[in-house]
């Protein structure tokens, strides 16, 4: 990389700061030298800063989740891009003028920070890590059901509402921690973010992101029929089923540092109920309920792995294996099981109904089936509160704003009897 020579050098442009949570800890600036020697090349507060972020992360990731850890990383690692590169100035010096003029800079960055794909952070080369140069702070990316013939136009780039407020959120608790180890006297995050031109008041009605019951079967029949044909495909039927059934997340069926998903999470209380034990989001554990209709997706799944009838408690058997390899699989590459039953299923389903009715399923994530299967059960009459325990929400409260909207539904049924005369 070339550094421009000005008052300091600085940096052609933003190249990332932090890997992953599992090589933080042994990360060092030896092993990075194209890093260490922009640094070397500047202000002394550059890599004080940088340390900073490090601490800071390290904590993060070693009190959360991966997810939770790689969101932080995107969003103070850009802040200290953008204080080194932008401002150049120390973020302990900011006030809530400079927390505004970031909003603005997030708002509409420039070109030149912009990327269009998802890319990893660093290429290794004679064991050194270097900046992989498709890698960028911002990310636009074409609708997953236009990306064939979406022109993508980076000066119209703009982030949602929640990015945003996941940004505000993200430096603020990064202020606070730097308040309590002494390193900053107060929070210009806190304080910027009532007063960011950016945010609107949103009162519409939430769509929620779920399948309809024929866009379901269509997914379900699909996986089938690909299991049926070639035994490889039992794992994606088996992660689908897991996923709408059991109202998972991703990760929760994913292999992570602290925690591996087993046969033995399935277990049997002494009225013959099945549970399974998930260890979810703010590193709970809870017990959901297991269908008997899911049991034959347990049971085809396990004969295809050699593994007769249900789980017995204690089983260590890898609840996800990997086809190579030892343990279970990533959330990355459960996606790409359920993403590969999506694409085949969209074709199957516009072809008999329709671009229109199959487009949801160009659309849709893996995290859609969680929707899908907890907003099918509401619709069925199961209590709420069973719900969201399964769900593992925090209270009911929260599983109705996101599934029920019971006031809007009512809100809509009365306004269907006004009258225009």
């Amino acid at each position: 990389m070339s550094l421009t020579k000005t008052s300091t050098s600085t940096f052609s442009k933003p190249v990332p700061l932090y890997p992953p949570y599992l090589d933080l800890c042994d990360f060092d600036l030896e092993d990075y030298p194209q890093l260490d020697k922009i640094f070397s090349a500047n202000e002394p507060w550059w890599l004080e800063q940088f340390n900073w972020g490090k601490i800071f992360l390290t904590y993060i990731g070693r009190n959360k989740s991966n997810h939770t850890y790689d969101r932080f990383r995107n969003d103070v690692e850009r802040f200290i891009l953008w204080s080194f590169i932008e401002k150049k100035k120390p973020i302990d010096q900011l006030r809530k003028t400079d927390l505004l003029e970031y909003a603005d800079f997030c708002w509409q960055p420039p070109v030149t920070w912009i990327g269009t794909s998802n890319q990893e952070r660093f290429k290794l080369s004679n064991g050194y890590s270097t900046a992989n140069e498709l890698w960028f702070p911002f990310k636009m990316q074409a609708p997953k059901s236009q990306k064939s013939q979406y022109v993508i136009d980076k000066k119209k780039y703009r982030p949602s509402q929640q990015t945003l407020s996941s940004m505000f959120t993200a430096l603020i608790v990064f202020y606070n921690y730097l308040m309590a180890e002494d390193f900053c006297i107060g929070n210009p995050a806190a304080i910027a973010k009532k007063d960011c031109r950016h945010f609107i008041i949103d009162s519409q009605v939430k769509e929620i992101k779920r399948l309809t019951a024929s866009q379901w079967q269509y997914v379900l029949d699909t996986a089938v029929e690909m299991a049926d044909e070639d035994p490889i495909f039992e794992r994606n039927l088996f992660v689908i089923a897991s996923l709408k059934t059991l109202f998972l997340r991703i990760s929760e069926l994913s292999e992570r540092p602290n925690w591996s998903p087993t046969m033995g999470h399935f277990w049997q209380d002494e009225d013959e109920n099945w549970w399974l034990k998930i260890f979810g989001k703010s590193r709970k554990i809870r017990d959901i309920t297991v269908p008997v209709d899911y049991l034959h997706f347990l049971e085809r799944y396990r004969a295809y792995r050699g593994l007769l009838g249900l789980p017995i408690r204690n089983e260590n058997t890898v609840l996800v294996e990997k086809i190579r390899g030892q343990g279970g699989m990533t959330s990355r590459h459960l996606r790409r099981l359920v993403q590969s039953v999506f694409d085949l299923a969209y074709e199957n389903m516009r072809r008999v109904e329709g671009e229109t009715r199959a487009m949801k399923l160009k659309e849709a994530s893996a995290h859609w089936l969680r929707h899908t299967g907890a907003s099918m059960e509401i619709e069925r009459g199961r209590p709420l509160k069973d719900i969201s325990e399964d769900l593992g929400h925090a209270s009911m409260a929260t599983t109705d704003t996101v599934y029920v909207q019971s006031e809007n539904k009512k809100r809509a049924e009365s306004g269907k009897r006004r009258k225009v005369d």
